[in-house]
């Protein structure tokens, strides 16, 4: 989705960051997991210090629609750089959430920082030119092709003294080819299957060229081939460019696999988050989903595969 009218994304750096179990009031831990010891977390402490700062931070933030609190006092620093991915079940508040960073819900309490800045009191064109967002289900314009939808993707970086020029046929159609809609680019978005849809939406939002990227369910419709195209694009949009990304997932192997910091809800709170293999474990998938597993290492890329076993009791 285009924040050009609404809202925007991020970037950056290297070091994965140390996990955190029950930092903060909105963290709990889950059944069986001891505090760190006072010489482990001065070493986490030392850790972090050395990192740079979260372009994107949410500091005890609560979203509500209406009086329906969904999200209760989370904060959250989004490492710069990195691919973010949060999990969780069915209403837990991870897309409510997302909205929240990217500044589609404005927050009951707390506040959503941008580059150190207050996002709600940032100008709009300003927001989208650090930050782009893909919402769940965006609306599709009536009559509107692949190629002038993609384009939109440009409008919060012209104004009154810049109109289209080079960068803006570059960044349309290197969105196009990674995303594989060249052939695409003349039909009708509403013609298009829910898959193909999907990665039209990405691709405007890979036009905007954002450091910060928030995604939610950027794989939804989409076939197992194009799910793996999808998340190794973003992956390299980190190597390359940096790019700061969360993303919402339901998938927790795809979750293990792509993300360098994995954030577990529940209840409209983070239960736990860090590297996956020391967020996904029998003790949290219990806590966060209801549900007794074993983890297994995936052989070939060393990361955690839940295999659940039945409802917890």
């Amino acid at each position: 989705m285009t924040v050009s009218e609404t809202t925007t994304p991020t970037s950056t750096s290297p070091s994965t960051p140390a996990p955190r179990w029950n930092v903060g009031e909105n963290r709990r831990p889950a059944d069986g997991f001891h505090p760190h010891s006072q010489e482990a977390e001065r070493s986490e402490s030392s850790q972090r210090s050395q990192e740079p700062s979260p372009r994107l931070r949410a500091d005890a933030v609560s979203l509500a629609y209406d009086e329906r609190m969904v999200v209760d006092g989370v904060t959250l620093d989004v490492p710069t750089g990195r691919i973010t991915v949060v999990v969780g079940p069915n209403g837990c508040g991870k897309s409510t959430l997302l909205r929240g960073l990217g500044r589609l819900l404005k927050p009951r309490g707390g506040s959503v920082l941008l580059d150190g800045e207050v996002i709600t009191e940032l100008p709009t064109r300003e927001v989208a030119r650090r930050l782009g967002l893909l919402p769940q289900q965006p609306i599709v314009p009536e009559g509107v092709s692949v190629l002038e939808l993609v384009e939109r993707g440009r409008h919060p970086h012209h104004g009154l003294f810049r109109s289209w020029g080079r960068a803006d046929e570059e960044a349309v159609a290197s969105a196009l080819t990674r995303t594989d809609l060249v052939e695409l680019a003349s039909v009708p978005v509403d013609s298009l299957s829910g898959g193909q849809r999907q990665r039209v939406w990405l691709a405007m939002v890979l036009a905007q060229d954002t450091p910060v990227l928030l995604l939610d369910e950027p794989t939804s419709f989409l076939d197992i081939a194009h799910q793996l195209d999808v998340l190794d694009l973003v992956r390299s949009l980190r190597d390359q460019s940096g790019t700061t990304v969360v993303m919402v997932l339901h998938d927790l192997a795809m979750a293990a696999r792509y993300a360098d910091h994995l954030v577990a809800m529940s209840d409209g709170r983070i239960i736990a988050e860090g590297p996956p293999a020391q967020v996904v474990t029998p003790e949290v998938i219990a806590d966060v989903f209801g549900v007794t597993a074993s983890v297994i290492v995936d052989p070939e890329s060393g990361t955690p595969v839940v295999m659940p076993r039945r409802r917890a009791s």
